[in-house]
């Protein structure tokens, strides 16, 4: 009976608008639900964390500690407003406790989804070792990613608030669309050469420390920053090439070849022998197998010049390196002619022959 009573008068008696019962059932659901957070928090997240230590994979300590890092007020924000669903309050008032609890669990949420992305973003920079240039071009990279969706992910959660706040947001959204053409109108130039070291980011046709050719200019990749690619040239002086022209021309990379092709061509002069023109190709021959580093391909009589009968020679330079190919290519030269020197084989030159007739 005075269990009975106690219920009664909980339920007769109010304060703000609301029975001491609610009140009662209210303050019962939000310390339980502070006491089931904190215990999932301190208990279950350590135990699951142990766990989680002995699995290969890391993505489960991740979420672990993305959960770890939740803060009281979420847990208490949470609590309240499964504890208010049973009182009721002025429209300004609840209207308010609501908003209050939105941009606590929003904040949070979004809090939460960009620690996801900076841990997919370390991952992906501990799994690509790449060299010193190529990662600080990753990590500006993958640093305007992440920016990129940090900004959409804190204009979702702005426009949510606004909207439970009873703000329209679609004329909002119409405006700021609107305002965001006339913006990417006036940048347009920055966000092709933004957008094209994305394109270079992500395709890859050449990268920090390569020897490149762009149209008439040469030399080796120094920086892919946002707008711009520094080259080194050979002659000492840095190129500076927006992104955009870098993803429209032709650009040739001769880091990736794996070796050289020279096709080079001799001529010898008409008054040679029969028997020494055709030793040629077998001496030439000859002299490159010996060579290491150097492939041999081919050596053929070619035709018939106005002051010389021309040689075709193909070999290749099993070397990336521009210095190697040049040592291979000037090391056959010198050989070739030490041996047509021996052999009293002379090299051709533009000669002119004038006969005078008598009369």
């Amino acid at each position: 009976m005075l269990e009975f009573s106690s219920l009664e008068f909980l339920k007769n008696f109010s304060f703000l608008e609301n029975t001491f019962y609610s009140w009662l059932i209210a303050i019962i659901i939000f310390v339980g639900l502070i006491f089931l957070l904190k215990l999932f928090q301190v208990i279950i997240l350590s135990r699951l964390k142990k766990i989680a230590g002995k699995t290969k994979n890391d993505l489960d300590d991740a979420m672990i500690a993305i959960f770890s890092k939740i803060k009281p007020p979420f847990y208490f924000f949470v609590a309240l407003y499964f504890a208010i669903k049973y009182l009721s309050f002025p429209e300004l008032v609840g209207k308010v406790l609501t908003v209050i609890i939105l941009i606590a669990v929003v904040y949070e949420v979004v809090q939460a989804v960009t620690r996801f992305v900076d841990y997919f973003i370390s991952k992906y920079l501990e799994k690509n070792k790449d060299s010193q240039g190529e990662k600080k071009h990753s990590q500006s990279m993958l640093r305007a990613a992440s920016m990129i969706v940090k900004f959409v992910l804190w204009a979702i959660a702005l426009i949510m608030i606004l909207s439970n706040l009873g703000i329209n947001v679609t004329s909002l959204i119409a405006s700021l669309g609107i305002g965001g053409i006339a913006i990417a109108l006036a940048l347009q130039n920055i966000l092709t050469d933004i957008f094209s070291s994305f394109s270079l980011y992500v395709d890859k046709p050449f990268q920090p420390g390569d020897f490149i050719t762009v149209g008439t200019d040469s030399g080796t990749v120094e920086r892919i920053g946002m707008k711009t690619t520094r080259i080194r040239t050979l002659q000492g002086e840095e190129l500076v090439v927006s992104n955009r022209e870098l993803t429209t021309a032709r650009v040739q990379n001769f880091k990736k070849l794996e070796q050289r092709r020279v096709v080079t061509s001799l001529g010898v002069v008409y008054g040679l022998s029969f028997t020494k023109l055709k030793s040629i190709p077998r001496i030439i021959k000859k002299i490159v197998k010996e060579i290491e580093g150097v492939e041999f391909d081919r050596c053929h009589f070619a035709n018939y010049g106005d002051f010389s009968l021309n040689f075709e020679l193909v070999y290749f330079v099993k070397s990336t390196e521009y210095a190697d190919y040049m040592d291979k290519n000037q090391e056959i030269n010198l050989q070739i002619f030490k041996a047509f020197e021996q052999e009293k084989i002379e090299f051709a030159y533009p000669t002119q022959t004038i006969q005078v007739e008598k009369t």
